[in-house]
């Protein structure tokens, strides 16, 4: 839409406004009231959170049994800030990229392996996800892709660190990458 433009003021319009509107008086400032006095904070979900408490502990929502203690994958390259493998752990690098190893036998998860790493690197994906298994089907040699996977990346170039999934990721059946960039 077009917009018209501003008719000049002349004075006889000026003086015309002047006559229709009649005297004028500055209106004292008023100064704004005081704000009400903010209430102080009440912790309702800490209170809430506490009283939950002895109900869920009764619950039991996880096998106490099938907590894994000593089977942790972890690896830092030298040269490199322990923060960083410690933020590894905790879940603070976003994981750009995963792939499943089960099923696969010791060849084909190598050369799968090597084939992810060299896909991921020139995609320039910095932290990717290796779900190995927990070889809980193995012989009494151990799990044989988790000590593969262990193996292969402590002796790659192109890896910053790694280790194990946080339980929501895979836990101990699978490893975190970081990755040079």
């Amino acid at each position: 839409m077009k917009r018209r433009t501003p008719v000049p003021i002349d004075d006889q319009d000026s003086r015309l406004f002047r006559e229709a509107i009649g005297d004028v008086r500055q209106l004292d400032r008023v100064e704004p009231s005081p704000a009400a006095p903010k209430p102080k904070p009440h912790p309702h979900m800490l209170e809430a959170d506490e009283a939950a408490v002895p109900g869920e502990l009764l619950q039991m929502a996880f096998d106490p049994a099938t907590l894994e203690v000593g089977e942790e994958l972890s690896y830092l390259r030298d040269g490199y800030s322990p923060k960083l493998l410690r933020q590894l752990k905790r879940g603070q690098f976003s994981v750009q990229d995963e792939i499943d190893l089960h099923q696969m036998n010791a060849a084909a998860a190598q050369a799968t392996i090597v084939t992810f790493l060299a896909e991921a690197k020139h995609g320039g994906l910095r932290c990717v996800r290796i779900v190995h298994g927990k070889g809980l089907r193995s012989k009494a040699a151990g799990p044989v892709l988790k000590n593969l996977t262990d193996r292969m990346l402590r002796r790659r170039d192109d890896v910053i660190a790694f280790a194990s999934a946080r339980p929501a990721q895979g836990g101990t059946g699978a490893v975190v990458v970081l990755l040079k960039g």
